[in-house]
């Protein structure tokens, strides 16, 4: 009996598909929050608030600084202040700080809390341990054999020898034009 490789090669391609899956997404989702961390932050997101208030005459006690931040619903973050100088209170929130110059009444608030899911994938993505690191390589070496294994699953027309083989070429010329731009 004839060894029938084209059958083991759909299954190797359809198990490895199902096993990686959950990889495929991460790496896809965070890869994409990685590309644009120009434009946000995939890991935190900050919360900006202007403060607007009255120009302080003395300096606030703590009762009167956690009073103003009630205005701004962030009373309950209230950690400690101090006054780096004559005119102006920072406030220490958990996840932030405020900032207020007394003189003016105007300063920001600004807190940081942690992005659900990204932040997450993204921390996989730079590959935080030894084993976590294996079973990328693993994970990178399974795309590999899902590539070639894919080329070979179609026949005919739409197979590597017809309409394969240009959007194959295609797909590889594509990343030489930007590495030859790029790079040269």
């Amino acid at each position: 009996m004839p060894f029938k490789w084209r059958k083991w090669n759909k299954t190797v391609h359809r198990d490895f598909g199902y096993l990686f899956f959950g990889m495929t997404v991460i790496y896809a989702l965070s890869g994409i929050a990685l590309n644009h961390r120009k434009d946000w932050n995939p890991n935190f997101i900050v919360i900006e608030k202007s403060i607007n208030e009255a120009p302080f005459e003395v300096l606030p006690t703590k009762e009167e600084v956690i009073q103003m931040l009630r205005k701004y619903d962030v009373d309950g973050d209230y950690r400690k202040h101090f006054f780096p100088n004559e005119n102006q209170l920072k406030v220490f929130l958990t996840g932030g700080t405020a900032v207020v110059n007394l003189t003016s009444g105007k300063g920001y608030i600004e807190l940081i809390k942690r992005r659900p899911v990204f932040r997450e994938m993204n921390y996989l993505h730079y590959n935080p341990s030894t084993s976590w690191t294996w079973f990328s390589d693993i994970f990178s070496g399974a795309l590999i054999i899902l590539a070639l294994s894919g080329l070979l699953i179609p026949r005919g027309s739409d197979g590597i020898t017809a309409r394969g083989a240009w959007l194959t070429l295609l797909g590889i010329i594509i990343p030489v034009i930007f590495i030859i731009y790029y790079l040269y």
